[in-house]
């Protein structure tokens, strides 16, 4: 079973699409080499095809790599193509409403307020 996705130390979006026969060995060099960042170091990795029907989360668990793939039929995810960086860093809400299809850039929550003291 796929371990929650409140569970990783980041959840990092690779912007620019990857050829889909990639698989574990390919996507952990891309993580490597294009991302700067460990494959090894707790986050979950999330990846797109060109034709953006198929949505790949890779990450380390324990003892090997794991990879969960979605695949659409009719549709497309909605790519934050123009979100800034080539690495976009997710809230596990944003790679939920991802996965289900919605638009990330369009869906910002409230900000959050630091007060002080309230008065």
């Amino acid at each position: 079973a796929m371990r929650s996705i409140h569970d990783f130390g980041g959840i990092f979006l690779h912007k620019a699409t990857v050829d889909g026969r990639k698989q574990i060995n390919g996507l952990a060099a891309i993580v490597e080499s294009a991302m700067g960042q460990s494959p090894f170091g707790g986050g979950l990795f999330v990846f797109t095809t060109r034709r953006r029907d198929f949505v790949k989360l890779l990450y380390w668990n324990k003892s090997g790599f794991a990879l969960w793939m979605h695949r659409l039929e009719e549709e497309k995810f909605r790519w934050p193509l123009k979100m800034d960086g080539d690495i976009i860093t997710l809230t596990s809400q944003q790679l939920s409403w991802l996965i289900e299809g919605y638009d990330i850039m369009r869906m910002k929550p409230h900000e959050t307020l630091a007060y002080s003291a309230v008065s």
